[in-house]
């Protein structure tokens, strides 16, 4: 029986780990999926998150915001094929979207050849000194929750020194109650504690929401966060 786009990343996730290299698993998952000719979106995907359009917990926060990017910067983490990063752009942002993964960036770019998006290689473990605080709006969909920890804990704090004073972080990750590590990952879901803890320095929570789409759902986790001078919290639900 063909191994099914789940249990490949979890082994090739495993087999990194043993190597001591957590976020290795990424270009191996893209390279190898290139190679196969698997790497058009779609259903018949390699790469189950490769729907071809934007998270749909982004585009509603964005819609309820009505927001207007012009004249502001946005990063988007862990950009893989471009999805969201064309959205962000879309909204007016001056858009930096990067990835470990090479090859990932490389088929971005190929994807969205007229894209305003610069397209570019990075870990996030090791982001550029420059990138720190210097921008007005940081989406991080859904790679933390692809981590163990270590590493996640640092990857939190690091997302979080992105945002320059009074911009906005949002997060978005598959929700968990507990320790998540001793799960079979990837995904880790995360625990509320750990979404507390995007609020680095001066950010601080506006909104965090667990979205279900009915009882037994886990759900997910939608965060705002605002390092804007008397940001408050308006709860959770």
């Amino acid at each position: 029986m063909p191994e099914r786009p789940e249990e490949r990343i979890r082994r090739l996730a495993a087999e990194s780990l043993t190597a001591h290299d957590p976020i290795g698993w990424f270009e191996r998952l893209y390279a190898e999926t290139a190679s196969a000719g698997g790497s058009e979106p779609g259903e018949g995907s390699a790469i189950p998150w490769d729907r071809g359009t934007p998270h749909p917990l982004l585009v509603d926060w964005a819609q309820g915001r009505r927001l207007a990017g012009e004249g502001r910067r946005a990063l988007v983490v862990g950009c893989g094929f471009g999805r969201d990063a064309e959205f962000v752009a879309r909204l007016g942002y001056d858009t930096v979207a990067f990835d470990v993964s090479a090859t990932a960036v490389e088929e971005a770019r190929r994807r969205h050849p007229t894209s305003p998006v610069s397209y570019v290689t990075a870990d996030l473990l090791d982001l550029p000194p420059e990138w720190v605080g210097a921008y007005d709006l940081v989406v991080e969909s859904m790679n933390v929750q692809a981590l163990p920890d270590p590493p996640r804990a640092d990857a939190i704090a690091r997302i979080g020194a992105l945002v320059a004073p009074g911009g906005t972080l949002l997060v978005i990750e598959i929700a968990g109650d507990g320790d998540s590590d001793h799960q079979q990952g990837p995904p880790w879901p995360l625990s509320r504690a750990e979404i507390d803890a995007f609020a680095t320095g001066d950010l601080r929570p506006v909104r965090i929401e667990r979205v279900r789409n009915d009882a037994d759902d886990p759900g997910r986790w939608r965060a705002e966060f605002s390092s804007a001078a008397g940001a408050q919290f308006s709860g959770t639900r």
